[in-house]
This record gives C-alpha cells, structure tokens and sequence, in this order.
C-alpha cells in the first residue's frame, strides 16, 4: 500500500475539482485530499482512482463517486467527536473520511464478503470505525442513539429505525426513492415526535436491501 507524491497530487486537482462543483466546507475538502482512494480500489483501477466518478468494487456494489461522497458529508455537518452511524459501508471510503474529520464511526454492511474485505483493509490501514454485518434497515439500536445517520444507498423510505435512532438535535442524511434516480433527504430530528426535512438534489445509489443479509 503506497501512496505516492503523483497520487497525493492527484488527490489535490480532485479537490480543486469538487471545490468547483460547489463544495465549500474545507474540513470535507482535506479529508478528501488525505484518505487515499486507491486503496480501496483493485490495483488495475490505481492510476484512475482520483476521477470524479463511481467504480465498482464487487458485490454489485460501488465506491461512490467522490463529489457525491463529499456532498453527503457537508449535508452532516459533522463535528468532532459525533457519533455518526453509516448505513452501507461498502468499500470504507467514506467511512474514513469521517473518521478523518473526528467523528466515531459505527457502520453497517448487508454483504458479507464486502463486510470481511472492508474489515481487514481498514484495520491495515489503522482506522478505528467499528464496521458490523447486518440489515442496515434496522440500524444498531443497542449503540443508538446518534448524532448523525448517513444512509449510502437508494431506500425507497425512510426506515423508522433510523428515524429512532437519530438523538434530538441529531440529522438523517438518505437518498430516498424506489427508480433509477433518488432524492437526497436531510432531516433534522427536532424532538422525539417532530422532524424538518429538506431535499437537496437528485443522485444514483444503489439499492438498499433489507431482510437477508448475504
């Protein structure tokens, strides 16, 4: 696992690239620019690793595209020291970037073999984030609630479980919709019975699959 002067320059026109698209918040931006991506891409995908684009990482599954990854951790507003629940962990891109920007990562993975692969390359890589195996519909209740809940994966609703799980004050970040393009949700949990939600935009994810877990 090298990461190289070219590859840190890369990392750095990356940023510059997303700075243009209209993100501003400089914590999300040195995250970015110091997580290196191509580690959590197959070897033959390293010299195009810094693209803004989404590439597929097994499973059916993607490591999302950096822009939308940066787009979601704005939408958090992530301080340190949150405890921020990730539902679909996928390759660990993102959980590291927030874990880079101090937050205490719990994050969930229906697949198992992507479960197992993540797991090892992210204690390589001697990052903290506790990844579990399980439906991310039902959350992690026995470690709720949470400052944050960012969902990575198209849900045709908003699971309740989430909702619950979210601390007052707290916010849900999920791209709610059942087609080829979702809706991006924030949702502030007012108090335990009121929410305020907004809707910024529309993206491609994923489904996110429920039940079994594989």
């Amino acid at each position: 696992m090298k990461d190289t002067y070219r590859h840190k320059g890369l990392r750095k026109k990356l940023v510059e690239e997303i700075s243009l698209k209209g993100i501003r918040d400089e914590r999300v931006l040195s995250a970015i620019e110091e997580v290196p991506r191509h580690f959590f891409l197959d070897s033959s995908f390293v010299e195009i690793a810094y693209q803004d684009k989404p590439f597929p990482i097994g499973s059916g599954q993607t490591i999302s595209q950096p822009y939308t990854v940066a787009f979601q951790t704005e939408l958090l507003k992530v301080e340190k020291g949150m405890k921020v629940l990730e539902i679909g962990t996928g390759s660990g891109y993102q959980a590291c970037i927030l874990e880079k920007m101090g937050a205490r990562v719990f994050s969930i993975e229906r697949h198992h073999s992507l479960f197992r692969k993540t797991k090892e390359l992210l204690e390589r890589m001697n990052y903290k984030a506790k990844l579990f195996y399980g439906d991310g519909y039902k959350g992690l209740p026995a470690f709720a609630p949470f400052d944050r809940v960012l969902v990575t994966a198209a849900a045709p609703y908003v699971p309740e479980a989430l909702l619950q799980q979210t601390k007052p004050g707290g916010l849900l970040v999920i791209p709610v919709g059942a087609g080829d393009t979702q809706v991006m949700k924030r949702i502030t949990k007012i108090d335990e019975e009121n929410t305020r939600e907004e809707k910024m935009g529309f993206f491609r994810f994923v489904p996110l699959l429920g039940n079994k877990v594989r």
